[in-house]
């Protein structure tokens, strides 16, 4: 069974036991979260727009992502400017989808 559901703003497709990497989430190490924004679920055969579905997921882990380089340059000119970015994750492992 997957479904497809809005986490932080963006959509995944998850199944159970699926771990993956969402934008910073509040919460805790360990605590449980559930999203009830779930726009389609199914399995194989069937898919249905989700109407009372419910994805319930674990938090295991907060972290930063790998950096992200940013270089601006203007030519002839002796411009050049360097900076980098990393972004706050959440590492979330699916639980049930019900």
């Amino acid at each position: 069974m997957f479904a497809i559901v809005n986490i932080a703003g963006q959509q995944f497709k998850v199944a159970k036991d699926q771990e993956l990497f969402v934008h910073r989430l509040s919460g805790n190490v360990g605590d449980k979260v559930e999203f009830s924004e779930v726009l389609m679920s199914g399995t194989e055969g069937n898919i249905s727009l989700s109407a009372g579905v419910k994805v319930q997921a674990e938090i295991l882990d907060h972290l930063k992502g790998d950096k992200v380089l940013i270089f601006k340059k203007k030519r002839r000119k002796g411009y050049q400017k360097l900076n980098g970015h990393r972004q706050y994750l959440t590492r979330i492992k699916i639980n049930d989808i019900a």
